[in-house]
């Protein structure tokens, strides 16, 4: 292809370029002092417009091809369009998006229970039945930004105070000496709340806490 390129690019130069001695005037002048090369200048800027000129042609043939091969593609009868469409770049991401959300899934209503209550995502239509209720295992305290420990047949001492909590929470070695043994009970707490529940409570009937789900 450079070489065809070249040779058509010769002869446009010898056609329309260099000088043709048959022609009155055109014959080669010698360049007399100050002339600075303008003869040789002129020519070379012919060529150099020739060549852009035929760069040009054969982009632009170029093009028309292809769009020429394209159009027979999809004039085609046996042609079908439903193989050229492209799959949403979401779709790729589907699963994925739905693991997470299996992950991120709130209680509601939010449950409190005794040691006796399983723990796990509470949802409206375990209501009916206390074997179906669940007490959320994922409390966060949006007051001290904590989140709640709890202890099964626990309840907390009656001297606990909120300093006790602030100091020692999480720390299970730190927080024991104030835990007494309580079958059915569960002792919650966090940086600046403490409770000991029984039996199985909706959160909202508790209007001093500031506990929260924080998400499964």
């Amino acid at each position: 292809m450079a070489k065809d390129l070249d040779e058509l690019l010769d002869e446009v130069e010898s056609k329309f370029c260099r000088p043709d001695p048959l022609r009155p005037g055109m014959a080669e002048r010698p360049t007399g002092q100050g002339g600075g090369g303008g003869g040789t200048l002129s020519i070379d800027r012919n060529r150099a417009e020739a060549k852009e000129n035929l760069r040009s042609t054969e982009g632009f043939k170029k093009e028309d091809d292809l769009d020429s091969l394209i159009n027979e593609i999809f004039e085609d009868q046996n042609f079908d369009k439903k193989s050229f469409k492209l799959k949403p770049k979401s779709s790729a991401n589907t699963s994925v998006r739905a693991s997470i959300q299996g992950l991120g899934k709130s209680c509601s209503p939010v449950y409190l229970g005794g040691s006796t209550a399983p723990c796990g995502i509470g949802t409206t239509n375990s209501q009916s039945s206390f074997s179906l209720n669940r007490a959320c295992d994922r409390l966060r305290c949006i007051a001290c930004d904590f989140w709640v420990v709890s202890y099964d047949d626990y309840m907390w001492d009656r001297s606990c105070d909120y300093l006790f909590f602030r100091n020692n929470v999480p720390e299970f070695h730190k927080l024991k000496t104030k835990l007494v043994e309580k079958k059915g009970t569960r002792a919650y707490a966090c940086q600046c709340s403490w409770r000991a529940i029984e039996e199985l409570t909706d959160l909202q009937t508790d209007h001093q806490l500031r506990w929260v789900c924080g998400k499964h």
